[in-house]
C-alpha cells in the first residue's frame, strides 16, 4: 500500500505517519531526510544534490525523483511507502506517476489533513522545546507539570523556533494553499484523493486514517 500524506505545516501529519508506519508495516520517506541521507552517503545522487544545495539552488524534481526511485526499491519498502512533503506541485505529482507506472507501481490513496488555518498559527506560534533534552511543549495544549521546569529531565531553559511566529506560519500556509490546490485536483480526478478532519482529537485521527486506507 502506497500513500500520499498532505496537509498544512503543523496539521500532525508526522505524528499521524509513525502510526500509520506502526499499523501497517509501511515505510515514510521524507524528501528532506532522503536528501539528507543522500548527501551524508557521498552517494552519486548525493553529489549531485550537495553541489546544487551548497550554490544555493533548489534541487530539481529530476532528482527528487531519482532519489524516491531508489528509496522504494529497499528492501523495507516491500509492504509500501508513506510520502510526506511531496509532490508539492502537479508537475511533480505527473513525474511521481510516470516514474511509479515503470516500475507497475501506483499511488493508492492521497489523504489531506484538514485543518483550519487559525487552528494551524495557534499550534505553531504556541509550540517550544526544553534546551536540555528537547521536549516539546506547548502554550495551550501542553505545558509542564510545572511551570518552567521540563518533565523529563527537571531543565528550565526553553527554546522556540525562529520561524514559529504568526507573519511566517501564515506565509507558509498561502505557500501550500497555492502550491497544493493543483495536486488535490490531479489525484482527486484519479478518483484516490481523502480528506480526515485533523482537528479532531489525535486519536480519532488516528481511527480516521485507519478507516480510510483500509477501504
Amino acid at each position: 500500500m502506497n500513500l500520499i500524506l498532505m496537509g498544512p505545516p503543523g496539521a500532525g501529519k508526522g505524528t499521524q505517519a509513525k502510526r500509520l508506519e506502526a499499523n501497517h508495516g509501511i515505510v515514510q520517506l521524507s524528501t528532506g531526510d532522503m536528501l539528507r541521507a543522500e548527501v551524508a552517503s557521498g552517494s552519486e545522487l548525493g553529489r549531485q544534490a550537495k553541489k546544487v544545495m551548497e550554490t544555493g539552488g533548489l534541487v530539481s524534481d529530476e532528482l527528487i525523483i531519482a532519489m524516491l526511485s531508489a528509496c522504494i526499491e529497499r528492501d523495507d519498502c516491500r509492504n509500501g511507502f508513506i510520502l510526506d512533503g511531496f509532490p508539492r506541485t502537479s508537475r511533480q505529482a505527473e513525474a511521481l506517476d510516470r516514474m511509479l507506472k515503470e516500475k507497475g507501481m501506483k499511488i493508492d490513496h492521497v489523504i489531506e489533513l484538514t485543518v483550519d488555518d487559525g487552528a494551524i498559527v495557534r499550534r505553531i506560534t504556541g509550540r517550544y522545546t526544553c534546551t536540555k533534552c528537547g521536549t516539546g511543549y506547548h502554550d495551550e495544549f501542553q505545558k509542564p507539570a510545572k511551570a518552567g521546569v521540563c518533565d523529563k529531565c527537571g531543565g528550565r531553559e526553553f527554546t522556540r523556533r525562529a520561524d514559529d511566529n504568526a507573519e511566517t506560519v501564515r506565509a507558509r500556509l498561502k505557500a501550500y494553499h497555492d502550491q497544493t490546490a493543483p495536486v488535490i485536483a490531479h489525484y482527486r480526478k484519479k478518483g484516490v484523493m481523502e480528506s480526515v478532519d485533523g482537528m479532531a482529537a489525535i486519536d480519532d485521527v488516528t481511527l480516521a486514517l485507519n478507516a480510510a486506507v483500509s477501504l
